[in-house]
């Protein structure tokens, strides 16, 4: 083997995995202080709107949802969560 294909080889081998990392996506939190039933409606115009600009859950980015159900003393813990 010669010198030139030797390093084109090893230059090969050495970019070759870089492709593969996979970006991980961008967490967005939501802490609701009411019940979750109530947020139905506007959670799923704020997920469809997402989706209008190329961001999927699950994807690009990853939405996590913590309801505190009215109670207001919960709210400290469940934004440690997120």
């Amino acid at each position: 083997m010669r010198r030139r294909e030797f390093i084109t080889l090893l230059g090969g081998a050495t970019a070759w995995p870089l492709p593969l990392r996979a970006q991980q996506p961008r967490v967005i939190g939501f802490l609701g202080t009411v019940a979750q039933g109530l947020w139905l409606k506007p959670v799923a115009a704020f997920e469809e709107r997402l989706r209008e600009h190329g961001w999927i859950d699950g994807r690009t980015i990853k939405i996590i949802y913590r309801w505190a159900e009215g109670r207001p003393e919960a709210s400290p813990r469940l934004r440690q969560s997120l």
